[in-house]
C-alpha cells in the first residue's frame, strides 16, 4: 500500500429502499502520510474508522483524542470532526461508511455517544474487516447479501466491545496495540517469505514476548494464525478457479507448490486441485 494514497471501495448494489434499515455504503484503508488530515468537516453517514498501525488525533467538537493502534472512532453524521496523523507515526487505517433507519437505535444500545466515539477494535472481526468485505466485493451473485450480513455482524461485535454501561473512554494496553499491529503486518505480508522472528523484529520486539501475548489474546500462537490466514487467503484464490495452483501458493507466500500443496491439504483436508468452494 502506497503512502498516501487511499483505497475507496462502494456497495455495488443500492439498498432495496430508499430508507433502508441498515445499509452499507462504502469501505477503504490508507496509510497515512505524516500530519495528513481531515476537516474540520461534516459527514452526511456514519463512518468508521478502524486503526491498525501509529497514532493520530480525533477532534469532535470540544472534544480532542489521541488514539493508537487497536482502538477506532465512529463519526455521527453532521457533527464537526477532524482527524489528523501523528507527524512520527502516521497511522493505518480503514473505514467503513453507513446509514439507515436503524443505525441510531442500533448505536443507542452502545456506550457509544457523539461525544464519546472511541472503542477498542476487537480480534476477530475488526483487523480484517477491510480485506473480508473487498473479498465478498468480487461475488456477483451474492454480494449485497453478504455485505449487509458483514454490517450487521460489525454492529454485534460494536455492542459487544462497548456495551451500554461502558461509557468512558477506552485506552488500548501496550499488547493490545503490539497485537494489532502484528495482525495487520501479517495481512500485509502473508505473501512474502514472513516468519515471527521477522514479525517481533519490525514490531521491535522479542520473539517468545510476542508470541506469548499474540497467543494470549487470540487464543493461537502468531506462526499457526499466520499458516491460517495463508490457507484462507489461497481458498479464495482457489474458489475463483481463475488461477493455477502454482500461482495460489507465490501468492500466499509459498515459492514450492508442492510444500503448498501439502500444507493445504493438511489444513483443508482436500488438496488445492480437488477444493471446491461451497
Amino acid at each position: 500500500m502506497l503512502i498516501g494514497t487511499p483505497i475507496f471501495k462502494y456497495n455495488p448494489e443500492r439498498p432495496f429502499r430508499d430508507e433502508p434499515d441498515l445499509y452499507l455504503q462504502f469501505w477503504g484503508k490508507e496509510k497515512c502520510a505524516p500530519g495528513h488530515a481531515v476537516g474540520p468537516g461534516v459527514k452526511e453517514v456514519y463512518k468508521i474508522h478502524f486503526i491498525h498501525q501509529g497514532k493520530g488525533l480525533v477532534r469532535i467538537g470540544e472534544r480532542e483524542y489521541t488514539l493508537s493502534a487497536g482502538q477506532a472512532f465512529l463519526i455521527y453524521p453532521h457533527y464537526l470532526t477532524y482527524y489528523e496523523a501523528d507527524r512520527e507515526e502516521p497511522w493505518v487505517y480503514s473505514w467503513v461508511g453507513f446509514y439507515g433507519a436503524q443505525a441510531l437505535p442500533i448505536l443507542a444500545r452502545t456506550g457509544l455517544t457523539p461525544e464519546m466515539p472511541v472503542f477498542p477494535m476487537d480480534m476477530q472481526l475488526m483487523p480484517g474487516l477491510y480485506e473480508k468485505l473487498t473479498d465478498i466485493q468480487s461475488d456477483e451473485i451474492s454480494c449485497g447479501l453478504r455485505l449487509q450480513a458483514a454490517l450487521y455482524e460489525l454492529m454485534s461485535s460494536i455492542m459487544g466491545a462497548i456495551p451500554l454501561e461502558a461509557r468512558e473512554d477506552y485506552r488500548p494496553t501496550k499488547q493490545d496495540t503490539y497485537v494489532h499491529q502484528s495482525m495487520e503486518f501479517i495481512h500485509s505480508h502473508y505473501g512474502e517469505d514472513l516468519s515471527v522472528q521477522q514479525l517481533a523484529s519490525a514490531l521491535g520486539l522479542d520473539r517468545k514476548y510476542l508470541s506469548v501475548i499474540f497467543k494470549n489474546a487470540l487464543g493461537v500462537p502468531p506462526q499457526q494464525y499466520l499458516l491460517q490466514y495463508r490457507m484462507d487467503k489461497a481458498r479464495e484464490l482457489l474458489g475463483k478457479g481463475k488461477y493455477t495452483v502454482g500461482e495460489v501458493a507465490r501468492s500466499v507466500g509459498y515459492p514450492d507448490a508442492l510444500q503448498f500443496s501439502k500444507m493445504f491439504k493438511k489444513i483443508s483436508g482436500v488438496s488445492p486441485k480437488n477444493f471446491k468452494p461451497f
